[in-house]
């Protein structure tokens, strides 16, 4: 076995990619062999799962509860086997409310930990940044204003710019992707993304199928197309029934980079929207106990992450009620029919594009680490 152990975890699919990128990265530069917890991505990379992600995969405060029980197994499985072959180091990507524990574990067991993907306290309960300062050695921040705020709290952390930067790009034109789909490329189209998670789609995708039914009324010409994640067989069966939509698997960046407007539901998907510089309004959907805590809990003016980056309203934002089939018409619509808005919104996107960094970001995170070690 090779004399360097590292662990390195993640716990979401968007966390699951950028691991194995950096997995690859740093056996390419340390010969280590690396262990923990993820998903296929990281599987494929060579990391040797001891856990699965999908065991421990959830959003929102009702939802976590149900698998407290399975969370805890984790926990326990993985800080065994950091026991038994004593890492040189852990990497524990975002997924807060799992890796804070996981590295006060580690920690009092001489593990030292790395924040890959510095969590986004500022948004939201800002006082938990002391608690990486405590439990990480250095964190790494892939938006540049997360450094200054995790510097005062103490933290060693470095701007390593977005990972995405590197890798959202489409596979095809929007011409050779949209004859596959079967739609006309002179016609406007307009991109439906409900989110990579069950319950998101649960949430969000049956309000998003009522809103393309109201832009067709406004919009006859306007077509339409659903784009899942990987692994939502059951949901694409049952919208092959749905006449008014083309469902697409896996195709997420050729969706969205032929699409005139994107409804997205929030997280990742947007930062992947403005990447590719499509006009998009941004949803979100929770169980009503998880948006009373997050009412109470969020401390910035915006949800969007592109908002959140530009430090102003770029795109439309629809949370809880306001996201109805009525209000993503009317915003939509507006993006398809007014090219001033259409034109101040693509401004903005570039905007975010500048601030997301340069390319490069997996190798400076592998180059950092391994320096450590």
């Amino acid at each position: 076995m090779p004399s360097t152990e590292i662990l390195i975890s993640a716990g979401e699919i968007s966390g699951d990619t950028y691991a194995a990128q950096l997995a690859l990265a740093l056996v390419a530069r340390t010969r280590a062999h690396l262990f923990g917890m993820g998903g296929e991505r990281m599987r494929e990379a060579g990391v040797e799962l001891i856990a699965n992600a999908s065991e421990v995969t959830v959003s929102g405060v009702s939802e976590v509860l149900a698998k407290v029980p399975a969370l805890r197994r984790t926990l326990t499985r993985i800080v065994g086997e950091a026991e038994k072959r004593r890492p040189r180091l852990a990497i524990l990507t975002d997924f807060p409310g799992f890796h804070l524990r996981l590295a006060r574990m580690l920690k009092s067991r001489g593990v030292p930990c790395v924040y890959f993907i510095a969590p986004q306290f500022w948004a939201w309960r800002p006082w938990r940044a002391r608690l990486v300062k405590r439990r990480f050695k250095k964190a790494l921040c892939i938006f540049p204003f997360e450094v200054d705020f995790y510097r005062k709290a103490g933290v060693d952390a470095e701007f390593i710019g977005h990972p995405l930067v590197d890798f959202v790009k489409p596979s095809m034109s929007c011409e050779q992707f949209l004859s596959k789909c079967g739609l006309d490329a002179a016609r406007p189209v307009v991109a439906l993304l409900p989110g990579s998670r069950h319950n998101e789609l649960r949430h969000n995708l049956p309000e998003l199928l009522a809103s393309a039914r109201q832009i067709a009324k406004q919009k006859p010409d306007a077509q339409f197309l659903v784009a899942l994640a990987p692994g939502h067989t059951a949901e694409a069966q049952a919208l092959s029934g749905e006449k008014t939509v083309c469902c697409v698997g896996g195709a997420t960046y050729d969706a969205i980079a032929s699409a005139s407007v994107a409804v997205v539901a929030s997280g990742t998907a947007t930062v992947e929207t403005a990447l590719l510089g499509t006009p998009m309004v941004v949803v979100y959907r929770v169980a009503p106990v998880t948006s009373v805590v997050l009412r109470v809990l969020v401390t910035t003016p915006y949800f969007a992450m592109p908002n959140l980056i530009a430090g102003r309203r770029v795109v439309p934002e629809l949370f809880q009620s306001q996201f109805n089939a009525e209000r993503v018409a009317d915003e939509t619509i507006c993006l398809l029919r007014d090219d001033e808005a259409r034109r101040n919104q693509l401004s903005g996107l570039a905007e975010v594009r500048a601030r997301l960094g340069p390319g490069g970001a997996i190798e400076r995170a592998a180059e950092i680490i391994a320096n450590m070690l």
